[in-house]
């Protein structure tokens, strides 16, 4: 039986990826910071401490077949200035760190979850290939990308087969952020200014990103390359609250606000960063995904939705509502 090390496995999607790897028959092994009571699905663990430059992988990787590197510090707004060394010890030194100690292991296939933010922060139309140009802007952005780098460099010198997946948003049980803030909007009834904004966004639920990356694990075309994921469908901000509003079974109120305006509130306040997500486009285009791999977002986005949505209202609702 193959032997999956995944970081990240107590995560936000790690914890799905090794309930999707379990039922795929991978036997899984966690890399945890500390010792846990862990998830069934996860067979073995071993601690390996903080994720950087010096964590020691030694033990984790003997007898791993594949890894999927699933850990990182996550993108956090306002925190560029004082934390930007903090992403490169972990998602560049850290990456770097294991994927050499896999060369070592002999491990077979090393799965890299990246991000779209690599790619940029704004696309509409076809929206970004994993063949366009980098353009990260920020240093979450840019460690994952030199993270990525070191990846291709090391794989084209060794035996070892990796593969890049990049993702835009990722929402599902446990999900914070903008997305978490929208359904307590919707959750309380607010009036939102949002009606007049005609953006586009690509979104990826954790059940299809575990399900492309578990998919990429064996498929004798994902090495050598990078693919780019989603839902398969783009929506609006508008459309995305009304969708939320209908598994909600709330009413959605939105109001026509011009989006100059709004960007000139958000300057005011300082939210100029927050504004641009709800107000901006950004999408994937998965074609080479779908059509090199095989591979279709198998939970239709409205499916997912009402998913994340029962978690909410079960789990994640904020105790004042």
């Amino acid at each position: 039986m193959t032997r999956v090390l995944v970081t990240g496995a107590t995560g936000f999607v790690g914890h799905v990826l090794c309930e999707t790897l379990t039922r795929a028959g991978f036997t899984v092994r966690a890399a945890v910071r500390t010792p846990r009571a862990l998830a069934a699905s996860i067979a073995e663990s071993v601690t390996v401490g903080d994720i950087g430059a010096a964590t020691d992988w030694e033990a984790a990787l003997l007898g791993v077949d594949c890894v999927i590197h699933a850990a990182a510090r996550a993108h956090v707004l306002h925190d560029e200035a004082a934390g930007s060394d903090l992403y490169f010890e972990t998602n560049e030194r850290g990456t770097q760190s294991l994927a050499d100690a896999a060369v070592r292991a002999r491990v077979r296939r090393f799965v890299y979850l990246s991000s779209v933010k690599v790619n940029g922060e704004e696309a509409s139309g076809k929206g970004y290939t994993s063949t366009d140009e980098p353009h990260p802007l920020d240093a979450y952005g840019v460690s994952k990308w030199r993270a990525e780098q070191h990846l291709a460099r090391l794989a084209a010198h060794t035996g070892m087969e990796a593969v890049v997946v990049r993702s835009p948003l990722v929402y599902g049980p446990r999900v914070r952020a903008n997305f978490l803030r929208l359904m307590r909007w919707v959750d309380r009834g607010l009036p939102l200014p949002l009606a007049a904004v005609a953006n586009r966004r690509s979104l990826v639920s954790i059940w299809n990103l575990c399900d492309l990356l578990v998919h990429v694990l064996t498929h004798p075309s994902a090495p050598g390359h990078t693919w780019m994921v989603s839902d398969g469908e783009d929506l609006s901000t508008p459309d995305l609250i009304r969708r939320i509003g209908s598994a909600m079974a709330r009413r959605v109120r939105l109001i026509p606000v011009s989006v100059g305006l709004l960007q000139s509130f958000a300057h005011l306040l300082g939210r100029r960063a927050e504004i641009a997500r709800l107000c901006g486009s950004l999408t994937v285009d998965i074609t080479p995904t779908r059509v090199a791999l095989g591979w279709a977002p198998p939970v239709a986005l409205d499916v997912a939705l009402a998913r994340t949505v029962a978690w909410y209202l079960a789990e994640g609702r904020p105790r004042d509502i």
